[in-house]
């Protein structure tokens, strides 16, 4: 059974940093590509960022420069680092995973930033 967990979110202020985490089972984590998403209340699921199996990332424009993507294949995890975080990167957080057999998303976290 595929499961994508993630962790780290929580309430800073404007500037500030969080890390997030997600980690996968039941999947050949290794050899697929993992993404982040978000979504806003009121808005759509929008993308973050997305990384391969190899290590090759893509950001979006409103976060290039401030997050990291990372993945450890030893561990089956995938990291986020939200640095200078604004209030406009509130929301909840998914992790995403594109496998062969289909594609699979976390429950979210939530990240609120406060002006």
């Amino acid at each position: 059974q595929v499961q994508l967990v993630e962790s780290g979110g929580g309430s800073v202020q404007a500037g500030g940093s969080l890390r997030l985490s997600c980690a996968a089972s039941g999947t050949t984590f290794e050899i697929n590509a993992m993404a982040w998403y978000r979504q806003a209340p009121g808005n759509q699921r929008e993308f973050v960022g997305s990384i391969t199996s190899v290590g090759r990332v893509v950001y979006t424009d409103s976060v290039k420069g401030r997050f990291t993507i990372s993945r450890d294949n030893a561990k089956n995890t995938m990291s986020l680092q939200m640095n200078s975080l604004k209030p406009e990167d509130t929301g909840v957080y998914y992790c995403y995973e594109g496998a062969y057999s289909g594609s699979y998303w976390g429950q979210g976290t939530q990240v609120t930033v406060s002006s």
